[in-house]
This record gives C-alpha cells, structure tokens and sequence, in this order.
C-alpha cells in the first residue's frame, strides 16, 4: 500500500510519501539532500519497499513541503519535525537514511532521538561544516536577499549542478533536469532558503558525533566533488559503530547512481546488525 501526503508538524506542512510493507518489521525512513527532494530518492524505493517500511520525507523547504518564513530551519529542529511525524503515524522505532545534508539531520536525530533511531544509513553525508558565515546571516536579513539567492542558483544552473554531484554525465536526462529544477520555479522557496541560511547551526562536532551509539552504515561515491571521501574516513572514525564502503566510479548522488549498491549494502548491514543482536542476546 503507498500514499503521499501532507501532514502539518511543529507547524509547517510536511510532505511524505509511505510505501507501507506489511510483512517488513523494519522502517526506513529517507532523508534527502539540500536543494533535493525525496525525487533523489526514486531508483532506490521500489527496491527498498520489497523489503522495508519506507517513509521518504521532503524536508522543509524543500520539495512539496512547506516554505514559511517563519519556521525554523535548524538541523535541530529538522530533525525534532522528522521524530514527530514518525510519532504520529505510531511509529516508535526506525532506521534513518539520510543523503548529504539529510546525512547531518540523520545524525542529529541519532544524537538527539537515540530512542526512536535504531541505526544509520548515511549515504555521502555532510560533515564537520562550520555554521553559515556571519557576513552571510547578516546579509539574510537584508530585504529581497532572497532575489540573490535566486539569482546565484539560476546562474549556478541545474545542468551543471547535476555534473558536479555525478560521475557519468550520460546518465543526467530531461527527466532528471525536470525533477531538480521543478521545485524552484516559485518564488517561495528563496524567501525560506534564506531562512535556512540564518538559521543553519554547523554540522555536529567531533565531540558529538563520538557520543553516537547507534551502528552506521556510510556508503560514499570516490568520485565525490562535494563531499570528498576524506569527510566519510573522519566520520567512520569519529562514529563508534560504522563501517564505510567506498563506491567506484560513483560522484556524490548516490541514490541515482546506483541504486541496486545501496540497496544490497542496506540489506547487508541490517541483516548483519540483527544476526549480532540475536547473538548478544542469545549469550545473555
């Protein structure tokens, strides 16, 4: 059975889409990029859902989620809205899959929510990013700022952005142009992401990301002109519990790029956390 929704949570609309599998016992839940929307996600859900309870959700502003002005687009209340809309679909424990900055809110909720999150998933995640200049957060505040931000995208340009985050070229279609460029096509969305740079705290220190007890998965593109390999090495260090895997001739969308991996090395790494859990409990 599948869906998509809005549901309203801590205030702003919420967009998710829910592919419910009734013979799954666990729960992914999908957290997209900065600039993407659960779109990123369409190779990897119809392979997941045979499995899993997927729930892949557009984090605000972005996607069919809303764009107040008003709302606050902190990591860490990103994170308390993803927790919240889990609770009220009655859902009390999950596994987090986030993509780059869906990666840093994935963390967060480990961090934060370490009742509900299980494991992690953390495909290309943004790391060790420090807060948003303050020359930048002053500049928010600017009227019409948000007409800059807008400017800077369109010049930056959807087709080349594409080409820094993969590594084939052939790969990016019509389809995928569309997909990306589609949610900036109203003025709204510049006004909340102008939000989002005031109110941006740094990606987790050092410090907290070693608090992190939850095992994780970190599955990275070599090819990664956005967030380089390097970010994954010090984050599989810094994480207690995780392993990393590095993907060949793979940029950083690795949800498109290839699918079928990330598919097979989710299956893998859950199974192989659930058959450790067993044991422990086994010798207890």
């Amino acid at each position: 059975m599948e869906y998509a929704r809005n549901k309203t949570i801590r205030g702003i609309d919420l967009y998710y889409e829910h592919y419910q599998n009734f013979d799954a016992k666990e729960t992914l839940v999908l957290l997209h990029g900065f600039l993407s929307s659960s779109f990123s996600f369409r190779h990897l859900i119809p392979l997941l859902k045979e499995d899993y309870n997927v729930i892949s959700i557009d984090l605000p502003p972005f996607g069919k989620s809303g764009k107040l002005s008003n709302f606050r687009y902190s990591y860490k209340n990103l994170a308390a809205t993803v927790v919240e809309l889990m609770k009220s679909l009655g859902i009390r424990e999950f596994q987090i899959v986030g993509h780059s900055m869906g990666g840093q809110i994935a963390m967060n909720i480990l961090l934060h929510h370490s009742d509900y999150a299980k494991r992690g998933i953390l495909l290309c995640s943004s790391g060790y990013l420090k807060k948003a200049s303050l020359p930048m957060v002053l500049s928010s505040y600017i009227p019409f700022f948000h007409r800059y931000v807008k400017f800077h995208l369109a010049r930056s340009g959807v087709k080349q952005n594409l080409q820094n985050v993969v590594y084939d070229h052939s790969m990016i279609n019509d389809e995928m142009l569309y997909g990306y460029l589609s949610p900036f096509l109203e003025d709204d969305i510049f006004k909340a992401l102008t939000m989002m740079i005031r109110h941006r705290e740094g990606d987790l220190s050092t410090e907290e990301i070693r608090k992190i007890n939850a095992p994780c998965l970190l599955i990275w593109g070599e090819h990664d002109k956005v967030v380089p390999v390097r970010i994954g090495r010090k984050l599989n260090k810094d994480l207690k519990h995780s392993e990393l895997v590095i993907l060949k001739e793979t940029g950083h969308l690795v949800p498109e790029e290839r699918p079928e991996d990330v598919h097979h090395l989710i299956n893998q790494f859950i199974q192989a956390e659930k058959t450790a859990e067993a044991t422990a409990h086994g010798s207890h």
